[in-house]
C-alpha cells in the first residue's frame, strides 16, 4: 500500500511542477509580450519626440540663419552708405587740393618774377655802391684797405680811450667801497642801539582787557607805573590807543620780562608795588629759564655738544637780539648747518665748522652791556670759556676784521654772508622798497628809445620793452650795458640787478 501511495504522491507532485512550470511560463510569456509593447510604445514616443525636436531645431536654425543674414545685410549697407561718404569725402579734398594747387603755382609765379626783380635790383645796387666806393675813394683820396686800416687805428684810440675808463671806473669803486664800508660801519652802530628801527623792534604792545585797567596800571599819583619803570628798567606807555599799552626799551630782555610782568599782573588783577616787585622777579627767573631752553635747543638743532654753560646761556640770550630784523639765534643756527654742510662736502671736521658756526655771533648777547663790537666781545667770551683755538679765530675773521687762515675761518665767514644775504633774511621796509622799484624803473626809462620798463623778481630784475625802429640789435646791447652802469652809479641795493632788453619785431600780412 506505502509503495502505491508515494507513486501516487511522487506522480502528483510532478503534475504539480509540470503545472506550475506552465502557469509559470504563460505568466512570463504575457509580461513579456506586456514589456515588447510598451517598449514599442516608448520607442514610438521616443521617435515622435525626437522628430518634433528635429523640427524644432530645423525652425531655430532657419531662424538664426535668417537673422545672421539680415545683419549681415545690414552691415553691407552700412558699409556701402560709409563707402560713398568716404568717396564724397575725398573728392571734396581732391577738388580743394586742385584749387590749392592752382594757388601754389600762381604765387611759384609771382615769387620768381620777384625774385628776378630783386636780383636786377641786387644787381644795381652793387653797381651803385662800387661807384659810391669809387667816388668815395676819388673825394678821400683814400683806397678801401687805406680807409680800413685807419678805421682800425680809430677803433684802436677808442678802446684805449675805453679801457682808461674803465680803470678810473675802478678806482671810483674802490672808493666807492670805502664809502659803502664806512656806511656799513654806521649802520651797524645804528642797529646796535636801534634807531633805524625803534617801531619795530624797541617796542611792544600789550593788550588790556578793559581800558579801566589803565588807570589800576598808573596807580595812585603813578606810584605803580613808577615802581614798574624802576624795577623793569623799561618804559611804560599809556595813551589813547583803546584797551593796549606799549613797553618801549632798547634791551630786548628787558622788555620781554617786562611784557610776561604785565601780563601776569592783568591776569591777577592785584597792582601795586609789592606786588609788581613780585612779578618782576617771578618774570626774571622764567625769563632766565626761558634763555637756558633756547640755548639748548639750539645745541639739539646743531648738535653742538660740550658747550660751558655760560655761553648756552649767552645763545640762549640771542634768542631776543634782531639784526635788521633777523632773529641772531635763528641766524646762527642757519650758519651752523650752512657750515657743517659746506665741511662735509670738504672733508672738514664738520662738529668743529657748526661749532664755530654756532658762536660767530656770540659777541651779540651782550654787546649792548659791554663797549666794543661785537667780534672783539665774541672773541673774549670764546677765549674765557676755552673754545678751540680755530673756533676763536672763525669768530674773529667772520666779518673780515682778520683774513682768514683756516677752512673753517673760511666756511663760517661764507655761511654767516649765505644766511644774511639771502632773500628775505634781512628786512626792508615797505617805503624803502617801493621807492627802490620805482627809482629803477625811472633810471630805465631816462634812456631814448625805451618805450616801458619794469622791475620784477623784487627788484632783482628790471626788463626793458624798447622801440624797433629807433633801437637795433646792436643799440640793444650797447643800451643794455648803458643801463646796467647807470644803475650801479646811482642806486644802492643788495646783490645784483639783472637788465633785460627786448626787441620785438612783428611782420603781419593777410592771406586772400
Amino acid at each position: 500500500m506505502q509503495p502505491q501511495f508515494i507513486g501516487v504522491l511522487v506522480a502528483a507532485v510532478l503534475i504539480a511542477l509540470a503545472i506550475g512550470y506552465l502557469i509559470r511560463k504563460y505568466i512570463a510569456e504575457a509580461k513579456i509580450a506586456s514589456a515588447e509593447a510598451e517598449a514599442r510604445k516608448i520607442r514610438e514616443d521616443a521617435e515622435r519626440l525626437a522628430e518634433a525636436r528635429k523640427r524644432e531645431a530645423i525652425l531655430e536654425v532657419k531662424e538664426e540663419v535668417l537673422k545672421l543674414r539680415n545683419e549681415a545685410e545690414r552691415e553691407n549697407r552700412e558699409r556701402r552708405s560709409e563707402l560713398q561718404r568716404l568717396e564724397r569725402r575725398l573728392l571734396q579734398k581732391e577738388e580743394t587740393l586742385d584749387r590749392k594747387i592752382e594757388g601754389i603755382e600762381k604765387k611759384e609765379e609771382i615769387l620768381s618774377r620777384k625774385e628776378h626783380e630783386i636780383e636786377e635790383i641786387k644787381n644795381r645796387l652793387q653797381e651803385l655802391h662800387q661807384r659810391q666806393i669809387a667816388e668815395l675813394e676819388r673825394i678821400s683820396g683814400l683806397t678801401c684797405e687805406e680807409a680800413r686800416q685807419l678805421l682800425l687805428s680809430n677803433i684802436e684810440k677808442e678802446i684805449q680811450h675805453e679801457a682808461a675808463m674803465m680803470i678810473r671806473e675802478m678806482e671810483a669803486k674802490a672808493r666807492e667801497e670805502g664809502e659803502r664800508r664806512a656806511r656799513e660801519i654806521i649802520s651797524l652802530a645804528i642797529q646796535r642801539c636801534a634807531a633805524d628801527h625803534s617801531a619795530e623792534t624797541t617796542v611792544a604792545v600789550i593788550p588790556l582787557p578793559n581800558d579801566e585797567m589803565k588807570g589800576r596800571i598808573i596807580g595812585r599819583e603813578g606810584r605803580n607805573i613808577r615802581a614798574f619803570e624802576t624795577l623793569t628798567g623799561i618804559d611804560l606807555i599809556i595813551d589813547d590807543t583803546p584797551e593796549a599799552v606799549i613797553l618801549s626799551g632798547f634791551d630786548p630782555i628787558r622788555r620781554e620780562m617786562a611784557k610776561i610782568a604785565l601780563e601776569k599782573l592783568i591776569v591777577d588783577g592785584r597792582i601795586h608795588p609789592a606786588r609788581i616787585e613780585e612779578m618782576v622777579e617771578k618774570a626774571q627767573k622764567e625769563i632766565e629759564v626761558q634763555i637756558r631752553e633756547a640755548g639748548e635747543q639750539a645745541m639739539f638743532q646743531t648738535g653742538v655738544h660740550g658747550l660751558h654753560p655760560e655761553l648756552v646761556n649767552l645763545l640762549g640770550r640771542l634768542k631776543y637780539r634782531t639784526s635788521y630784523g633777523q632773529n641772531v639765534l635763528k641766524h646762527s643756527i642757519e650758519v651752523a648747518h650752512l657750515a657743517g654742510l659746506m665741511a662735509s662736502e670738504l672733508g672738514v671736521d664738520v662738529q668743529l665748522a657748526k661749532r664755530a658756526g654756532l658762536l660767530h655771533d656770540i659777541g651779540k648777547a651782550v654787546d649792548h652791556q659791554i663797549e666794543g663790537p661785537h667780534v672783539s666781545i665774541g672773541i673774549e667770551l670764546a677765549k674765557k670759556y676755552k673754545e678751540h683755538p680755530e673756533v676763536i679765530h672763525a669768530i674773529a675773521s667772520h666779518h673780515g676784521d682778520e683774513d682768514p687762515k683756516t677752512i673753517i675761518a673760511v666756511l663760517v665767514q661764507a655761511a654767516d654772508a649765505i644766511s644774511a644775504a639771502r632773500p628775505g633774511a634781512r628786512r626792508e621796509t615797505l617805503e624803502a622798497y617801493l621807492k627802490r622799484l620805482q627809482k629803477l624803473e625811472e633810471v630805465a626809462n631816462s634812456f631814448e628809445g625805451v618805450e616801458k620798463a619794469y622791475a620784477i623778481q623784487a627788484g632783482r630784475e628790471v626788463r626793458i620793452m624798447v622801440k624797433p625802429e629807433k633801437v637795433d640789435d646792436l643799440g640793444a646791447i650797447r643800451l643794455a650795458r648803458d643801463i646796467a652802469r647807470k644803475i650801479e652809479s646811482e642806486l644802492e641795493y643788495p646783490g645784483q640787478i639783472k637788465v633785460t632788453i627786448l626787441r620785438e619785431v612783428r611782420v603781419v600780412d593777410y592771406a586772400k
